[in-house]
Formats: C-alpha cells, sequence, structure tokens
C-alpha cells in the first residue's frame, strides 16, 4: 500500500509511519521540500505516484494560541494552510482520483452541548483556529470527492522529542513539583496516538466515507486527566488543584474555550475501531516509556 501524506513529521504523523512499517509513505513536507501552499510543488508528487491508494492530510496550523492573534485574517498562515492548503490537496485529489483522509478537530464546536458531539451535530468554532478547520471540513464535504474526516482530539504518546503533548507537559510538571491549577469544569477527550495510527490503517483500507471521531473512549476534566497522570505515574497529586473556566473566561483578554468538549466515538467502532480509555493509554505509554 502506498500513501501520499501531509504532515508526516509531527506529532501524530510520524508515529503513524513507525507503527505502519508495510506501508510506503509518501511524505509532502518543507523538509521535503514542498509546500502545500504551492499547487505546482505538490502536484509533482501526484503526478510521480499515480499508483497510490489514498492521501493522508495532517498538515495544518495547530498553535491555537497564534491563530487567535490572526482572528479573521485570510492573509495569516493559519487560514492559508488550513483552509487554502486543504483546498490545494483536494483540487489534486479530485484531478488525481485520489481517496482522501482529511484530519480535523474537537475545536469545530462551541462546547455548549451537554452531551458528548456526534458526528453530525453542526460545527459552530469559538475561535480562529476551529474556524480555519470548520472551513477547511466545508472544503472536503463540498468537493464532492471520496473522502473521509476524521476528527481527533488531544492527541498524545510515550515519546516525542520534537513536540510535548498535553499528558508529558502535565506529567512533566508534576515530576518538577509545579502547581498546576487546572479546569474541572472542562471536558475534552484525550485520544492515544497509537490508536490513531491503528484506526488510520482500517480507514486506508477500508475507504469510508464520512465523518468520524476518531477520540479516546473516555472524557474528562483536565483536573481529572492531572490526577490520572498522578496515578498511573506514582506521582505526588498534592499540587494539583482545580480551578474554572467559567472564572477565567471573565478575565480580561481571556480565549474563548469550549465548556464541552467531548466526542462521541461510537461511529468509529462500526469500522471496527476501538480506542483505549485515558486510564489505559497511560498504562501503555508507561510501559513504553
Amino acid at each position: 500500500m502506498k500513501v501520499i501524506g501531509t504532515g508526516l513529521t509531527g506529532l501524530v504523523g510520524s508515529r503513524i509511519i513507525e507503527l505502519n512499517p508495510d506501508i510506503e509513505f509518501i511524505n509532502i513536507s518543507l523538509e521535503t521540500g514542498i509546500s502545500i501552499l504551492d499547487p505546482q510543488q505538490l502536484e509533482t508528487v501526484f503526478a510521480a505516484h499515480p499508483d497510490a491508494d489514498a492521501v493522508l492530510h495532517l498538515a495544518a496550523f495547530t498553535d491555537t494560541n497564534a491563530a487567535w492573534d490572526q482572528k479573521g485574517d485570510q492573509s495569516g498562515l493559519c487560514y492559508q494552510l488550513n483552509v487554502v492548503g486543504t483546498q490545494n490537496i483536494v483540487n489534486l485529489c479530485q484531478k488525481y482520483g485520489k481517496y482522501l483522509i482529511h484530519i480535523s478537530t474537537d475545536y469545530v464546536f462551541d462546547g455548549q452541548k451537554p452531551t458528548p458531539y456526534l458526528e453530525d451535530d453542526p460545527t459552530s468554532a469559538i475561535e480562529w483556529y476551529g474556524e480555519t478547520k470548520a472551513m477547511a471540513e466545508k472544503v472536503v464535504l463540498n468537493s464532492g470527492i471520496s473522502a473521509s474526516i476524521a476528527r481527533l482530539a488531544f492527541p498524545y504518546r510515550a515519546k516525542y522529542d520534537l513536540k510535548v503533548d498535553i499528558v508529558r507537559k502535565i506529567k512533566q510538571k508534576i515530576e518538577n513539583g509545579d502547581t498546576l491549577n487546572l479546569f474541572d469544569d472542562q471536558i475534552t477527550t484525550p485520544t492515544y496516538i497509537d490508536d490513531i495510527a491503528a484506526g488510520l490503517k482500517i480507514f486506508f483500507e477500508q475507504k469510508p466515507v464520512g465523518i468520524y471521531h476518531l477520540v479516546g473512549s473516555s472524557s474528562q476534566s483536565p483536573f481529572e486527566m492531572a490526577q490520572m497522570i498522578a496515578q498511573v505515574f506514582g506521582l505526588d497529586n498534592s499540587k494539583i488543584m482545580p480551578s474554572k473556566l467559567a472564572d477565567y473566561l471573565k478575565t480580561e483578554n481571556a480565549r474563548p474555550f469550549a465548556k464541552n468538549a467531548a466526542l462521541n466515538n461510537d461511529k468509529i467502532k462500526t469500522l471496527g475501531i476501538t480506542t483505549k480509555t485515558l486510564q489505559e493509554g497511560l498504562e501503555d505509554m508507561k510501559r513504553c516509556i
């Protein structure tokens, strides 16, 4: 199997390659001299690999704080990478008849729903990163190509030197004896990257069409997450303190955050994909360190 991929050197993409050695990945990235913002450069890859079975589009502008500073700016790098870059990929999938897996995010929702979000819930992003990812989803959905959208949420893994994910960041702070003030009134769905890698292989093989939540099987607050990290790794939890998202949102210049970012993942089970709870993922992560 051969897959053309963008963003394969990142936190998630590099692990997908590691865990799928039987797949030949063709890497589109600045490291290989190709920008998703240059249609001509992109097309050289598609033209050179007419036998590619699928396209995996991971590349994105994911710095949510920097994205907030660019709010509404379509010339900014966030919009350019997330929307224009996706359009460029979609155009070539149309031209070359390729199946696309587009990676999206839980940030496309506003967090006001009292229960976990389903795939067919309307998007309602409340900050610029989420808005641009919702726009990118529409680019894919309106294109008419054979495609799936896989929404991920708070991916974490055992090792990766180039970027520290949310779980390892919390773990490091606990180990350093730092005081952590974490929201106990916000819900997220952390996802073990090894499960993402296994799930995407099934996407490559089955080529499902539509939106799927490729996320972990438990949702909890950041405060509960930190408590669980401390418990699994045998760390002191005395400096993990609860705080309120509601209080933060009242402060001056507060950036909007979704209160309920829980995603329901029942739909991926119909493909034969199962994912770990946070507890299970942390325990596996511990064994891998």
